[in-house]
């Protein structure tokens, strides 16, 4: 084992390991080199070149010396006398962990692996990787990379072989990628919008430092007011999931998830189907406070807004559109409206006042045409953000100097000290961004055209719902709405494996769930027996663990209500070989859900809910929650589902009571939780009737390790 340098993890004046990473006074760069065009020279020359916020830079050559190079670590240590911050490694992967090694026993701080030919080509590079880790955990030493093309702190420092680098405007947003390569086009895109970099960094096959540590990191920066975040793949879901949580709380994350495609592996329920790891990640992080967005440009329009303004926690802000276009204000009036924010209609009193100062043909109910912008544009903005139901403003104009300076209008108008003012503009690139820049003076965001408008209104509301619904599962822990109540402590009764649909059921009653009266049969007569007992008509079912999508191989006949359509139910299911039956009554009709949990690989228990049947995967409609969800998170659950007006009444339909949903999604999950033997449990269809929810059909999966037990 290599013994720690006594100065690793801090400097003489006690700085942390990550800002000696990231805020090095002093970098080497191992493997610099004379000869142009090599990864060495160029990361030299960036770092020396472009570093205004680092005092000394060097290079470490084993065959040069002088002139700034040295050529050894330690050799160039000595001179100095202190170890480098910062150790830039350009050499071979299997130079490497010579070389990482080298620079703890020297007592440098943190080291970036540029190079690439570690775990991401397999074979020999995930050996060379794991050496990596290793030396990582014996001396200390934080380690971004390998494969990364660096980090950057635009007009403070810049470790990365990227030239243009140089272009990226300086700011207070902080790019978290997981490449190198979408570090550097986010960054270059969110500066091409008018948006400042404050920290990009590419973290490549993280060794070592994560996205996490850097979230952690990034939270008590004071120069950093919101963070982009781009995730390829999660290895400890709870950590980062913790890391946005503690964030999210003083500043915003804006997140985009890759791996729309992905489907992951498919268990054998339907929830293990529906619930993918692209679908998961995202709707995980959203629950803990992210804004999820869809694109790279979506990202940046709402770090945009996000980075200069935030609304207060709120359940349902209400946002006040004007516009000096009709067709543009009604693109993001709809947009707006697709995605569930509210749009009020402005008070009376606020419609009489802007009636006195607009043409009496325009529409001012909100949105608020205002048509081609005149002298009154400051004063229509002032009072529409004066109405009592508007917490935001929405503003969309063509840029047109001779009729109205829009920065000025709003400056004049003063709202934006009232409220957070978004202003999307359309016109010449040039004239935008004279827009975007006399706006900044006054903390106003510009965002190019009606769409991205819309976008960075939907990150304000999205960010602002986010942490009312966390103030007030935080307030309310335990108990949800409609006078529903949760066991005070764990219920944990016995279940055998393999599970059958009876067991299933037997358990949800011990639960608390509702269930249809039934019987189990092992043949004819008492099939024929329970016919006459339990209300009809009635479900006859295979009754077989090993079969869990029954209606799949004829296994379920419906409104069975005579002897001899039993026996014909009967008859089929003997020919698929049923080892026992399932008789029980059929629930009235109403709206069908799923309701699941289920263990995931990378997060641990999620719940999955949704529309039901057995089309359920097919649609997929379906919103997604931790095992952390309170009872006020999962009534809210609901709202994300594209089917959520069936349940509240569609067509004079049954009404479901959120309180109810809550108690069984919280009551399941935690029973999930306490039985790390179980894999899933999921209750498909979950039956919306007038009397409440049903659980028709159930299934109830051991874990692997469980169920080769009790085969054993």
């Amino acid at each position: 084992m290599t013994a720690a340098h006594p100065s690793i993890g801090t400097s003489p004046v006690g700085r942390s390991r990550l800002d000696r990473l990231f805020r090095p006074a002093s970098v080497a760069v191992v493997g610099a080199s004379a000869a142009p065009g090599k990864l060495g020279s160029v990361m030299l020359s960036a770092v020396a070149q472009g570093s205004a916020g680092i005092d000394t830079v060097y290079g470490i050559n084993p065959r040069s010396e002088g002139d700034g190079m040295y050529l050894s670590l330690r050799a160039a240590t000595e001179f100095h006398n202190s170890p480098a911050d910062l150790a830039v490694l350009c050499v071979p992967a299997a130079a490497t962990p010579d070389a990482l090694r080298a620079a703890a026993d020297c007592g440098v701080g943190a080291a970036v692996i540029c190079s690439g030919g570690f775990a991401e080509v397999g074979g020999d590079g995930v050996a060379l990787q794991e050496e990596l880790a290793k030396i990582v955990g014996a001396t200390g030493i934080r380690l971004l990379g390998p494969n990364t093309s660096g980090f950057f702190r635009p007009g403070a420092a810049t470790v990365s072989f990227v030239p243009t680098v140089r272009h990226i405007a300086a700011g207070s947003v902080a790019v978290v990628a997981a490449s190198g390569g979408m570090n550097h086009a986010l960054s270059f895109l969110l500066s091409e919008q008018g948006v400042g970099v404050g920290l990009g960094v590419g973290l490549g096959n993280c060794v070592d430092v994560t996205n996490v540590d850097v979230l952690e990191y990034l939270r008590t920066d004071p120069s950093i007011t919101a963070v982009a975040l781009h995730i390829e793949s999660v290895e400890d879901g709870a950590a980062l999931l913790s890391a946005v949580r503690a964030v999210t709380a003083d500043k915003p994350v804006v997140a985009l998830v890759v791996g729309r495609s992905d489907v992951s592996a498919f268990s054998a329920s339907h929830t293990g189907a529906l619930a993918t790891s692209w679908r998961t990640t995202r709707a995980l992080l959203a629950e803990a406070g992210a804004v999820v967005v869809d694109s790279e440009q979506q990202l940046v329009d709402a770090v945009a807004v996000l980075s200069r303004s935030r609304l207060p926690a709120a359940p349902d802000p209400g946002i006040g559109v004007v516009t000096a276009q009709a067709g543009p204000g009604l693109m993001v009036l709809d947009q707006l409206l697709a995605q569930g924010i509210r749009v009020p209609t402005l008070t009376e009193s606020t419609r009489q006042h802007l009636s006195r100062l607009l043409p009496p043909m325009t529409y001012q109910a909100n949105p608020v045409d205002t048509g081609r912008p005149g002298p009154t544009f400051d004063a229509v903005l002032a009072a529409t953000a004066a109405d009592p139901d508007i917490d935001a403003l929405a503003v969309y104009a063509l840029a047109e100097p001779d009729a109205i300076d829009l920065a000025d209008a709003v400056r004049r108008s003063g709202v934006h000290e009232q409220l957070p003012v978004v202003l999307g503009v359309g016109g010449p690139a040039r004239a935008v961004a004279e827009t975007a820049t006399a706006a900044a003076e006054s903390a106003v965001p510009v965002l190019p055209g009606p769409t991205a408008l819309a976008t960075g209104i939907r990150a304000l509301v999205a960010d602002a719902r986010a942490r009312h619904l966390r103030s007030e599962t935080d307030a309310t822990p335990t108990e949800p709405s409609g006078g529903a109540t949760l066991p005070t402590r764990a219920i944990s009764p016995d279940i055998a494996f393999p599970a059958d649909e009876a067991t299933a059921k037997d358990l949800l009653d011990t639960l608390g769930f509702t269930t249809p009266p039934r019987r189990v049969c092992a043949n004819r007569d008492t099939a024929h027996r329970a016919l006459t007992e339990l209300p009809t008509p009635v479900a006859v079912k295979l009754l077989d663990p090993a079969v869990l999508h029954k209606t799949e191989i004829g296994g379920v006949h419906l409104n069975i209500r005579t002897a001899a359509e039993l026996d014909t139910a009967l008859d089929a299911l003997d020919t698929i070989g049923a080892p026992a039956y399932l008789v029980e009554s059929m629930a009235d009709t109403g709206v069908d859900l799923l309701l699941g949990v289920r263990r995931d690989p990378v997060f641990g228990p999620i719940v999955v809910a949704g529309l039901g049947g057995t089309t359920a995967e097919a649609i997929g409609d379906v919103a997604i929650r931790s095992h952390q969800v309170t009872p006020a998170g999962a009534a809210a659950m609901l709202d994300d589902l594209q089917c959520a007006p069936l349940l509240d009444g569609w067509r004079a339909g049954p009404v479901l009571d959120r309180g109810e949903f809550a108690r069984s999604t919280v009551t399941l999950v935690r029973y999930l939780t306490d039985h790390p033997d179980i894999a899933d449990i999921e209750i498909n269809p979950l039956r919306l009737i007038t009397t409440g929810l049903i659980a028709l059909d159930a299934v109830v999966v051991a874990t692997p390790d469980r169920l080769e037990g009790e085969l054993s």
